[in-house]
């Protein structure tokens, strides 16, 4: 089984959007977790990015984060689709199709988060996330 969402990059202006959007949507912000909450090194100044985040509202549910450090988001690279397997072999077989003809970003490896997760754009230009947690 997978499911489909979108991962908005708001390059440093995730929890200004998220509170934007949740007064729109009448929804709820699940989740936030900054570069300082993570077990990744960050400078100083960028502990308080948004590094992941969780916006739900009836019907919509996307991910969004402030984008990695010394990275400024353009118009048509701010959004990645991203699927969520439960099946590893599954997820190998979409990332290795997906990604014949375009540019494998991140290789599919195991995270600190628990899940096996890569990244590529595909030949059309269209940015994804691949993710499968761990058993």
């Amino acid at each position: 089984m997978k499911t489909l969402n979108p991962y908005i990059d708001f390059s440093g202006k995730c929890r200004e959007a998220l509170e934007f959007y949740k007064q729109c949507l009448n929804g709820e912000i699940v989740m936030v977790q900054t570069f300082g909450e993570a077990p990744v090194n960050a400078e100083e100044k960028d502990k308080s990015r948004i590094m992941h985040s969780e916006f739900k509202a009836e019907g919509v549910h996307f991910m969004a984060s402030d984008g990695m450090p010394g990275r400024k988001a353009k118009a048509g690279d701010n959004i990645s689709l991203t699927i969520h397997f439960t099946n590893e072999k599954e997820q190998e077989k979409v990332f290795k199709a997906l990604a014949e003809g375009g540019k494998v970003t991140q290789p599919l490896e195991d995270t600190f988060w628990g899940a096996r997760f890569g990244m590529l754009v595909d030949g059309y230009g269209i940015h994804w996330m691949l993710n499968c947690m761990k058993q």
